[in-house]
């Protein structure tokens, strides 16, 4: 079976869905996205959908900024998700990504008396960063973009332009990723993922007015950090050489899911090797995604075959 995406009220082959040159979201970055991890389960032969609803919510909240009018609901959103997956007949971990974008044909920087589109694209998708192994990491000379200057906590595709250019630097100088800083110098994320810490036996992470996405990956790990291992957890402004003193560090996200940072700057991230707090909740959060926890199978997973 070819490749099948929902274009234009329908869904078809992936070869068969064009857009002009001429779209505005081409020309302007206007469009606003989501990434959702479908998680494949081979015990059960079913894939589910991780935290599907929150996602799609995010979306709708992200169009509100580009004022994009969607005409479907969380509900309509999510049923579009799960008969996507479903009709690809997929046996494998993949990621569906639904975007909104200005569809005029038109050449102009603005956000009024444009026509609005929206597509949904699945395809097999493996973690964007090493899991596994951990990474190193670096702080970027270019600071995060400020929610003065564009909202990061709406998935904007033009904002990804900053996350980029941090990113290939980091690359480019032997780094697997890039940490940014907000205009005043403290802690934002990474150039794909929010940013968690260890210090002192609590996990912290920079607040949403330090120019972070509302992450739903962020989310699940301060709710099994606290829920399931006891860790008092914290939002609050962290300062660069936090990174320096800290036991533990990983990278969340949904592309990236939990994703240890064994050095910063070329220092190691505590004894430079995966924590203990970080290897309990990877286990957890894995074991979760793929429906394996009853505790969070209903709240958070949305099953696919079992669905048809």
């Amino acid at each position: 079976m070819p490749p099948l995406a929902y274009f234009e009220n329908e869904f078809q082959p992936v070869a068969d869905c064009k857009i002009s040159i001429m779209t505005h979201a081409l020309h302007y970055g206007t469009a606003c996205f989501e990434g959702i991890r479908v998680n494949w389960n081979d015990v059960e032969s079913d894939l589910y959908l991780f935290r599907l609803r929150e996602h799609q919510a995010r979306l709708l909240k992200s169009c509100k900024v580009l004022k994009i009018n969607l005409p479907y609901t969380v509900q309509e959103l999510c049923d579009l998700a799960v008969e996507l997956a479903q009709r690809s007949g997929y046996k494998e971990d993949v990621y569906i990504r639904p975007l909104a974008y200005k569809s005029s044909e038109t050449i102009g920087p603005k956000l009024h008396a444009l026509e609005d589109g929206f597509f949904m694209t699945v395809t097999p998708f493996p973690p964007y960063l090493d899991v596994e192994k951990g990474v190193r990491a670096c702080v970027s000379s270019w600071r995060r973009i400020d929610d003065t200057m564009f909202p990061p906590r709406a998935k904007v595709t033009g904002l990804y332009i900053n996350s980029a250019i941090a990113k290939t630097d980091a690359v480019d100088a032997g780094y697997d990723e890039a940490i940014l800083l907000t205009a005043d110098g403290h802690i934002s994320e990474g150039t794909g993922q929010n940013l968690m810490m260890i210090l002192d036996g609590k996990l912290v992470t920079p607040p949403s007015s330090d120019n972070v996405l509302l992450g739903i990956t962020k989310d699940t790990m301060m709710t099994l950090a606290r829920d399931e291992l006891g860790v008092e957890t914290e939002e609050r402004t962290l300062d660069r050489s936090e990174l320096y003193m800290a036991d533990e560090a990983f990278f969340t996200g949904t592309a990236s899911h939990l994703t240890p940072i064994l050095e910063v700057d070329s220092r190691p991230v505590g004894n430079g090797q995966i924590g203990e707090i970080t290897r309990k909740l990877m286990t957890l959060y894995f074991d979760i995604i793929r429906g394996k926890n009853a505790r969070y199978r209903e709240q958070w997973c949305t099953p696919v075959y079992r669905r048809s």
